[in-house]
């Protein structure tokens, strides 16, 4: 059986190992766009690729909020453990860090990449470089569609299956360009709604983000309300990170992934109805906060406040803080008054900014939005309108928050569309 691949993605590079190893005498062949393969796995985890997350699949589902129930059976079929199984047989042993993130032992993706190289080698599977796929060719005379061939920039290749695992939209690049999308609609296939997800935000208040552009805040609370019912739409601890433009870092990346299925969340960001709240110290109660900052304005009772508050924020945030504050900068620390210690704590427990878009989808990790899950069979990852058509991947609509989710359902849907496809 001859089953072609279209995309040298993990998703595309899983499906391909799968079908072989499936089926020894299969003909498998990749046709990768790029001139190597995994350029997108090269950039993941800021280089470093976290591979997948260690949680059980219940809580890996709860971290999948676009259409992550469509993916129970193929997590079934091939899990987090096989992945790591897969690379320890490879020569790669892994090691889990804050927040049941998986990351190559070494910290470096290109160590990740090389594994599944090294195994595509082995198992003589043929990579076409440089050859995009532009059209699939569908024989529709009989009662049901079936594929029988890719057109490509090289000429046409007659296949048996056929796999898409172009990816999506983001990180252009890379080679992520939307060409699946195209292909797949032509032949009959319906396209959800393409957006970024994993996206940085931009707010409102370019101007206090400029001046602490670069500064990363750790271990802070974020929550983000619809004004217009006063309502959270998501809360998160951990990182995140101040731009030129707005906000990024690990934290708001997920809050991406929620706030875009939140009804009318553009036109809400436009009439500045969304707004982003910073607990700068969430360990401390606004009682202990007060204590706390009482203790350091005792220690030093002539200083200036525009000199303090070194010991509780970054050097960078300070200014902005005094700023926002609206106490004299000039004013002694043991001059503070009481009502005005309490307008700080509650700036550093509720710290505003209003969130006003996303950034565009080449700058986001993953799209969400794509081929249409109920046209797809979740138990094969076959096409329900075209026999021999199979998808795999970020091409789905199926998208997670970050922390090695969205590799993993690209190894997932890979490997069982690449088993399934022998049937």
């Amino acid at each position: 059986m001859k089953i072609i691949i279209i995309g040298g993605g993990p998703a595309g590079m899983m499906a391909a190992i799968s079908a072989k190893q499936k089926n020894s005498k299969n003909e498998v062949i990749i046709l990768e766009k790029n001139d190597r393969l995994g350029k997108k796995l090269l950039i993941t985890g800021k280089g470093r690729c976290n591979i997948t997350s260690s949680l059980n699949i219940e809580d890996f589902i709860r971290n999948i909020p676009g259409n992550g129930k469509f993916l129970y059976s193929v997590f079934n079929e091939f899990d987090n453990k096989d992945i790591i199984s897969f690379l320890h047989k490879q020569g790669l042993a892994v090691k889990e860090e804050r927040g049941n993130r998986i990351f190559p032992i070494t910290d470096k993706s290109i160590d990740v990449l090389n594994c599944f190289i090294k195994k595509i080698e082995e198992l003589k599977i043929t990579v076409k470089y440089n050859t995009k796929a532009e059209e699939l060719l569908i024989d529709s005379n009989n009662e049901e569609s079936k594929i029988y061939g890719v057109k490509t920039n090289k000429g046409n290749i007659l296949s048996d299956r056929i796999i898409i695992a172009t990816g999506g939209k983001s990180y252009p690049l890379t080679g992520s360009t939307g060409d699946g999308y195209t292909m797949a609609k032509k032949v009959g296939h319906s396209i959800t709604e393409l957006n970024p997800s994993l996206v940085p935000l931009e707010i409102y208040e370019k101007e206090d983000c400029k001046k602490i552009q670069g500064l990363s805040l750790k271990n802070i609370k974020i929550q983000i309300l619809d004004k217009t019912k006063n309502k959270i739409i998501y809360e998160d601890f951990g990182e995140m990170l101040f731009t030129h433009f707005g906000v990024s870092g690990p934290i708001i990346l997920s809050s991406s992934a929620h706030l875009i299925r939140y009804k009318n969340i553009k036109q809400l960001m436009k009439d500045k109805k969304i707004l982003l709240k910073i607990d700068l110290k969430p360990v401390l109660e606004e009682e202990k906060l007060d204590n706390r900052i009482l203790r350091d304005f005792n220690s030093e009772k002539n200083k200036q406040y525009k000199n303090s508050l070194e010991k509780l924020l970054p050097q960078k945030l300070k200014p902005l803080i005094i700023e926002k504050s609206s106490i004299n900068k000039e004013k002694r620390v043991n001059e503070i008054t009481k009502l005005e210690r309490r307008k700080l704590v509650e700036l550093l427990k509720d710290l505003e900014f209003y969130i006003s878009k996303f950034r565009p989808i080449e700058e986001a990790i993953i799209t969400a939005g794509g081929i249409n899950i109920k046209e797809i069979n979740p138990k094969n990852m076959e096409s329900k309108k075209i026999k021999g058509l199979y998808f795999a991947g970020e091409i789905i609509d199926v998208d997670a928050y970050t922390g090695g989710f969205n590799l993993q359902i690209a190894y997932s849907t890979g490997y069982v569309a690449g088993r399934e496809c022998d049937e």
